[in-house]
């Protein structure tokens, strides 16, 4: 956010000194980590972003189609499909959002995920699309996990969490000392060479922070580790919504993939119903035997409407013998969220957690991942989001700016830290809190500081140990 000024500096001489420079060592050091991967979680974002735009312009011929009078049922529609693709293992299904829009089926071919646009009306197959490799997937997988995992999404937490850490050393770095506006509220747009670059560094970042730690920290919220953690401890439904629910041992959020969103965030960790093969043969009517399931995919639809889910939602296919059909809304407003499980042979509705059931904080979290993803406000809200990316996209290019301009012959232009340095309390209480709330920052921490101590000695034995001129 902020850079290192030679005015800002402590005199050499000076008697007592300054916890800046060593401020500015943390600040290099962040960005020197943070910097690559902020570059590449800004572009994604805007890809990401404006899905419904690109959506719509790239793929028109697989999702509008002229409306007619009947539609086929969802039933029909997946026999269509089946009869299609005889091999395929049918995993989802996305009833049309709207009248002129298509219907969706997500099926494994040949170990290839494929989506299978079909138009409800007329029942042809409009086309086909790898699930993985699209811009989109493309783009959600590298803003999670950078297309390697569990390692890319740890990666990606600790840059975030490193990204907390320079926005708070760089409001300390910005912060005035002595001065105010030109150069601290508003940059010298007269200066020229580093001082140019370092003002609109500092002065962007100061605006953009609450923005930037607002885009941070709904993000870590998706993480894997302290994402997980964080829903763990906050988002608890009462037990007795399950009291009389057979339990598959999984997690709602098995559902999610890195490529794909299916469920809210809110219910990722609530239990996971597994259907009974038996509650056929208890008094529910109309359906075949345990060992012979029929297709309950417009049962599913027909209930999810009669209890005012919203269009848009998709439904997960059971799973295994216990499986169960998953209907999940995961709205732009998420008051309208929905997550409803199915018995797989009765029909029967095991589950249904909605807004309602949500705690304080599952609520908070949810509005800001949609602000974060420019969902809640519409357009405003995308374009307000896209703004925050392109701000850290310039943060990120300035910072690289400064640093080549500063940068010494052969070194990498950390700036040397003075050794009778005194402990600031309420910046070393800074950054303690941070690495608490954020074990992998914490423990990172501690690597650093330590290979810093470590480099430091390495230099003072060498000057001491260099012969005189």
């Amino acid at each position: 956010m902020a850079s290192y000024s030679d005015s800002a500096a402590p005199a050499r001489g000076r008697a007592t000194p300054s916890f800046y420079n060593l401020a500015w060592r943390w600040h290099f050091y962040a960005g020197l980590f943070v910097i690559p991967f902020m570059i590449l979680l800004s572009i994604t974002g805007i890809i990401y972003l404006f899905k419904p735009q690109l959506d719509a312009w790239m793929y028109a011929d697989l999702m509008q189609v002229p409306v007619a009078e009947q539609r086929l049922s969802a039933d029909q529609q997946m026999a269509i499909v089946r009869e299609a693709y005889p091999q395929a293992v049918v995993s989802k299904y996305l009833p049309p959002a709207a009248q002129d829009r298509s219907a969706q089926f997500v099926v494994n071919q040949d170990g290839q995920e494929l989506n299978l646009f079909v138009d409800p009306y007329s029942g042809s197959i409009l086309g086909t699309q790898d699930a993985l490799w699209n811009l989109q997937a493309v783009a959600r997988k590298l803003h999670g996990d950078l297309l390697i995992g569990t390692v890319g999404d740890r990666l990606i937490e600790l840059a975030a969490g490193w990204g907390i850490v320079l926005v708070v050393s760089g409001l300390y770095l910005w912060w005035p000392r002595g001065s105010s506006g030109a150069g601290v509220l508003w940059p010298r747009l007269n200066a020229r060479g580093r001082l140019w670059w370092r003002d609109l560094h500092a002065v962007t970042g100061f605006w953009g922070s609450a923005l930037l730690l607002f885009m941070l920290l709904t993000g870590m919220t998706w993480t894997g580790y302290w994402g997980a953690q964080f829903a763990g401890a906050w988002n608890h439904f009462p037990a007795a919504m399950w009291d009389d629910v057979p339990k598959s041992g999984q997690l709602t959020g098995s559902l999610n993939s890195s490529s794909q969103q299916t469920v809210a965030w809110a219910v990722e960790v609530t239990p996971l119903p597994a259907s009974d093969p038996h509650a056929a043969h208890q008094g529910h009517a109309g359906h075949q035997a345990a060992t012979a399931p029929v297709s309950l995919l417009q049962h599913v639809v027909d209930t999810a409407t009669e209890r005012g889910v919203e269009p848009g939602y998709s439904i997960s296919l059971p799973r295994g013998e216990q499986g169960v059909y998953t209907v999940a809304l995961f709205a732009s407003d998420p008051r309208n969220d929905a997550t409803l499980h199915f018995d797989q042979y009765s029909g029967a509705v095991l589950a249904d957690v909605r807004w309602k059931d949500y705690g304080l904080v599952a609520k908070a979290v949810e509005s800001g991942v949609m602000i974060h993803e420019g969902r809640m406000f519409g357009l405003v809200n995308q374009l307000l989001m896209a703004a925050v990316c392109l701000l850290i996209l310039f943060s990120s290019v300035s910072g690289l700016v400064l640093w080549w301009k500063r940068r010494p012959a052969g070194g990498f232009g950390v700036p040397p830290l003075r050794h009778d340095l005194p402990r600031w309390k309420t910046a070393i209480g800074v950054m303690v809190v941070l690495g608490v709330i954020f074990p992998l920052v914490g423990a990172s921490l501690l690597l650093v500081w330590a290979l810093d101590w470590l480099l430091g000695l390495w230099r003072r034995q060498s000057a001491a140990s260099a012969p005189s001129a």
